[in-house]
């Protein structure tokens, strides 16, 4: 049985809703590097998506539709924010430890 505290919890969920780890010691494997590549890429997207979403709400002539899809985008990717930075300070944490 794998201890926990050496599981590198995932930034998603699985289909039933259940949280995703990894088990790997090496925090420059390819699995590793994977999952960093995976966390960033949604931090990158809600990046932009932040900056069309401020275009929106500064320009007075967009309507209720447009401020409604860039709420939905918005949404879609801070959804990942809470998620990849609970994963990352938990590795901070196990870190500080050693």
């Amino acid at each position: 049985m794998t201890d926990l505290s050496q599981l590198r919890l995932l930034p998603w969920r699985s289909p039933g809703g259940k949280p995703c780890y990894l088990s790997t010691g090496d925090p420059n494997s390819r699995l590793s590097r994977l999952a960093d590549d995976m966390e960033e890429e949604p931090i990158e997207c809600g990046n932009v998506v932040l900056e069309g979403a401020q275009e929106v709400l500064a320009d007075q002539a967009a309507g209720e539709v447009a401020a409604r899809f860039a709420l939905t985008q918005a949404v879609l990717f801070l959804r990942y924010v809470p998620l990849v930075a609970h994963s990352r300070g938990l590795r901070l944490w196990d870190s500080g430890d050693r």
